[in-house]
């Protein structure tokens, strides 16, 4: 990046932050020699610098300018400067000012409508074939030549930021995507920031921070996390930003009741500790068995005080252990509270608070350089804890939200939760670890009682493991609704902690589409994070499009509605987000301010589904998932049955498989219905579909941008992401030959899809993460695919049957 294309970014972001002295100031320098004169960038900076003075009340200094660019040898900006001239005697029109500053400028002629259509095709066509130059010339002469308020407009000028891009004319598509920034289509706006944001991060992030500092500074009915005070209602809404904030309470310690949770802490702690326990012990005293100990009164007491050792060296340990851990893997960094003022003076001061009200010694706060944004505690006691986040939380988050995130965090430490936590999780890898250490143990010594002893323990450890990671999903879940709980109370702004917990999401998200290797934070903390990064497409592609709190309250209609919702639950480490919102629309409610999103509106809606439509899909699915088995034991009870009347026993297998085969072709029908209607939509109008199912898959057309694909960093990975205008999901492939097919698939041919416009037909199915299973993905610059995934179903299915019909001929 020049220096004068630095004086020009900071000139307009300047003016998108309203910091218009020190726009003028960037603009004249860029002027006065750092652009070569009558370059496109001295135009569009001239064109800023009108807009500068404009707004900054020096209206003479807008018209003497307006005045020489009328002496312009270019055509279009005359008639720029002659269309801007009479509103500068006037009122201030600062959209006119700027409506065409970053593009070419219309021209008073407009063209004909075939001309103007055939420089946009011409344009897209050329940007396709990544001809860039010639791209720029159409789409700039289309610009010029046709009416701003054209339905294709706001395309054009998007293609043409890509093209200046691609012609190396960065300054460019800079400019005309800040313009971008403030167009009537909420879509255009979000695409703009998105680009912007790839292209030149550093004035995404500049323009958060002074607006975050703007709306601080400014905000007369929103809290002041200098005055701790607020009024009820909605605070102003942060310019760029999808949700407008709610209002928060200035009561502080408010004790606040808990709806809707019926898990209690305590309970979940106890029972899982004390089931963890009992896990190890039995594994010991089944190695003491092993072993074939003549004293078992001795063996017992060995095996005990080994448990009890073990356990409690393990308590201590295992936050030292991490501490390694979070160097090693992801660079943890140590600050101290005077850095965390720095990003969010409202956190330093809940953080302090709470250790003195609860007499805890400040816990030890580390950062990670991840964007990704998360938070996590661990430790073995309260006055030795640990409280982590990353980079990205400081990114994505307002100063009261990364607030309310450490006083949810520091909720794990005053409930000790995070103590039990990190026990938890150490004893359950431990079980794995014994599975694996007594089945190689197995295997290595030549003793029969042994080996039969080993095979009896390595089965339990593996059982207890299984049970172990249930537990400690159970007591993951019930510790967030306490540490929300804590949040809302200390801070008394639930609505923080609900906007916090969406743009967490957004940013997890966000950051997935453009890196190329999975986040290892996400990864490696999913259990201990303040969200799980699994759910993120559904709740951060709501909060990407929704100008409205209440349209992505309807995202969580899934979630509170759905008998799937609670199945999938069962192996999530958190709660699903909708059900945690609806919590804290409950203590905002209690604290008599406004929700931040209109969670009783979603439960109106809610009790409006046609229940009967929920329960009985979801017995069906139930059944479809279990259908092939099903009738396999039909079809197995029937040929006994004749058995028993003296028919050939083979006819009973035979009966057997083609009730199989029936079974497999019928779950396959219900699975995969028919595509060659399916009906064009978009991906949030999917994920807001309230009857959607992980298994009967809904026949969809989408049409969008491949950005990458489904497992970052998988170089063979044959999955991908799409993004249309409203959010993102995950697009499976699956081949006819399997996973060598799939693999060679993602080997050759996956990547080059990404950054393309495609279509794709398929079956959208909702789980904790949705997806479409691809039938065929159509790209006009590539090539086309078609994807198989029933194909394996039908083979089974026709081989059963067939088998069930030609077995009786051969025995």
């Amino acid at each position: 990046m020049t220096a004068s294309g630095n004086l020009l970014q900071q000139g307009v972001a300047a003016i998108q932050q309203k910091r218009y002295p020190e726009a003028i100031g960037a603009l004249q320098r860029f002027c006065r020699g750092e652009a070569p004169p009558e370059s496109k960038e001295f135009y569009q900076a001239q064109m800023w610098l009108v807009r500068a003075y404009q707004e900054n009340g020096q209206l003479k200094d807008a018209i003497a300018l307006c005045e020489r660019m009328m002496q312009s040898p270019v055509p279009q900006v005359r008639a720029w400067a002659e269309k801007i001239l009479p509103t500068l005697g006037g009122t201030a029109q600062p959209d006119a000012v700027t409506s065409q500053a970053a593009a070419p400028v219309a021209s008073q002629k407009q063209l004909p409508p075939e001309e103007s259509a055939a420089l946009l095709m011409q344009g897209n066509q050329a940007l396709k074939m990544q001809r860039f130059g010639e791209a720029v010339t159409a789409l700039e002469s289309y610009c010029a030549g046709t009416d701003p308020n054209a339905k294709d407009y706001a395309q054009a000028q998007m293609w043409l930021v890509k093209a200046y891009n691609g012609n190396e004319q960065k300054d460019a598509a800079i400019a005309l995507c800040q313009q971008l920034l403030n167009h009537d289509k909420e879509y255009v706006r979000i695409w703009a920031k998105e680009f912007l944001n790839k292209i030149a991060p550093e004035i995404v992030a500049q323009a958060a921070t002074a607006e975050a500092a703007e709306v601080e500074a400014t905000t007369s009915d929103a809290p002041s996390p200098a005055s701790g005070k607020a009024t009820k209602g909605k605070a102003p809404v942060k310019a760029g930003k999808s949700i407008p904030k709610a209002g928060r309470s200035p009561r502080k310690g408010v004790k606040l009741t808990m709806k809707g949770v019926a898990s209690s802490l305590s309970l979940a702690s106890g029972v899982t500790i004390s089931l963890l326990f009992g896990m190890v012990l039995v594994l010991s005293l089944a190695l003491m068995l092993i072993v074939e100990n003549d004293n078992p009164t001795i063996g017992l007491a060995i095996a005990v005080g080994i448990t009890i050792a073990f356990n409690l060296a393990t308590f201590f340990i295992a936050p030292f252990i991490m501490d390694l851990v979070q160097g090693w893997l992801y660079g943890t960094r140590w600050i101290d509270i005077a850095e965390i003022n720095r990003h969010s003076p409202e956190t330093a001061r809940i953080i302090q608070e709470v250790c003195s009200q609860k007499k805890i010694s400040q816990p030890r706060l580390g950062l990670i350089e991840d964007n990704n944004p998360t938070a996590f505690t661990y430790g073995s006691l309260p006055n030795s804890a640990r409280l982590v986040v990353s980079r990205g939380l400081l990114k994505y988050l307002d100063d009261d939200e990364i607030a309310t995130v450490y006083a949810h965090e520091l909720g794990h430490i005053v409930h000790w939760d995070f103590a039990v936590m990190t026990l938890a999780a150490t004893l359950v890898q431990v079980t794995y670890l014994l599975y694996i250490w007594i089945r190689e143990l197995a295997s290595a010594i030549d003793n029969d009682n042994f080996k039969n002893g080993a095979r009896t323990a390595a089965i339990t450890a593996y059982i207890f493991y299984i049970v172990g990671e249930y537990l400690l999903l159970y007591l993951s879940r019930t510790r967030e609704y306490y540490a929300d709980h804590f949040a809302a109370e200390v801070t008394g702004n639930p609505n923080g902690l609900s906007r916090s917990l969406v743009k967490i999401a957004y940013g997890i998200m966000e950051e997935g589409k453009r890196n190329t290797e999975p986040s290892k934070v996400l990864q490696g903390t999913r259990a201990l994070g303040i969200a799980d990064p699994r759910s993120a497409t559904l709740t951060g592609t709501a909060y990407r499009v929704a100008a409205e709190p209440q349209k992505v309250g309807r995202v969580f209609l899934w979630d509170m509605f759905n008998p799937w919702a609670w199945w999938m639950e069962l192996n999530s480490t958190h709660p699903l987000t909708g059900k945690r919102v609806r919590a804290l629309s409950t203590y905002a409610e209690q604290l008599g301010i406004d929700a931040e999103f209109d969670m009783a509106n979603v439960i109106r809606e809610g009790k409006k589904l046609n229940k009967k439509k929920l329960y009985s899909n979801f017995t069906l699915d139930v059944f479809l998932l279990w259908a092939d088995w099903i009738c396999l034991g039909i079809g197995l009870l029937v040929g006994f049955s004749l058995v028993a009347v003296g028919i050939n026993p083979v006819q009973a297998i035979a009966a057997g498989l083609l009730g199989l085969g029936i079974g497999t072709l019928l779950k396959m029908v219900f699975m995969y219905p028919d595509f060659n209607r399916a009906p064009a939509t978009d991906v949030l109008s999917l994920m807001s579909d309230p009857y959607a199912s992980p298994l009967r898959g809904r026949p969809v057309k989408l049409d969008g941008e491949v950005i990458g694909r489904g497992d970052a960093g998988y170089l063979a990975g044959s999955d991908l992401k799409m993004q249309d205008n409203t959010g993102m999901i995950y697009l499976r492939y699956a081949s006819r030959f399997g996973p060598l097919g799939n693999f060679l698939f993602g080997w050759s041919q996956a990547g080059s899809f990404v950054n393309q416009e495609v279509s794709v037909v398929g079956w959208f199915r909702r789980g904790v993460m949705p997806w479409v299973d691809l039938v065929k993905l159509d790209c006009p610059d590539k090539w086309n695919i078609t994807s198989h995934p029933r194909f394996w179903l039908l083979v089974k299915g026709l081989l059963c049957i067939v088998a069930a019909i030609a077995l009786p001929f051969f025995f």
